[in-house]
């Protein structure tokens, strides 16, 4: 089975490269939902960042109240860094269970959706890291679009990710999106994905 990171900032067009390998019977495995979840379900990961944050990052229900322990870790670089070490090491068992369980299923691949692919460490165990690019411009309009924010705001989000050069000394593979027809993009992404996956008969 195949493990394939798709990773890359923003507004760059994950998603139709994502719906491409689904169309062929991947797995996809998204790393922001695996943390979300692992935030209200692993007492262990819970266990670690209370040991390391403090107990006022729970809610009244003990749970890990996300906007406390944004508050801290946000404006602390060190506590940032110590967060990602912690909770990662979480996140790339359960990416690890996942994808055992697709092999189990006889999927052909699995996919792993994470912007921070690389720096967490997941894109060592990929055997193909495919970073998805759009110019910024592209990007800016289409977050503004999808998540109904400020010109400014996006610009802001857009400036605080990684640049293209990260990502294409990082990955293996490029797909740029320009802003072409979302089906030519999809096109692209499935004629790079269809060879890596030739025991599906799609």
């Amino acid at each position: 089975m195949k493990r394939i990171g798709i990773t890359g900032p923003t507004g760059a067009g994950k998603t139709t490269a994502l719906n491409a390998l689904t169309s062929l019977g991947a797995h996809v495995i998204d790393a922001d939902a695996v943390y979300h979840d692992l935030l209200s379900s692993s007492a262990p990961m819970r266990q670690a960042l209370t040991e390391r944050f403090g107990r006022g990052i729970l809610d009244e229900t003990g749970k890990i109240d996300r906007k406390a322990l944004g508050s801290v870790v946000f404006a602390d670089p060190k506590a940032l860094s110590d967060l990602n070490e912690i909770t990662h090491r979480f996140i790339l068992a359960e990416i690890d269970r996942q994808a055992a369980q697709a092999e189990a299923e006889g999927r052909p691949a699995v996919a792993i959706d994470a912007i921070a692919l690389i720096e967490s460490g997941a894109a060592e165990g990929c055997d193909a890291v495919v970073g998805v690019l759009a110019p910024k411009e592209v990007r800016i309009r289409r977050i503004m679009a999808r998540e109904g924010i400020s010109e400014e705001y996006a610009r802001k989000r857009v400036e605080a990710q990684q640049s293209d050069g990260f990502f294409r000394a990082n990955c293996t593979h490029i797909l740029d999106n320009d802003g072409e027809d979302p089906a030519e993009f999809e096109a692209r992404a499935l004629a790079l994905f269809r060879p890596w996956l030739d025991e599906n008969p799609n």
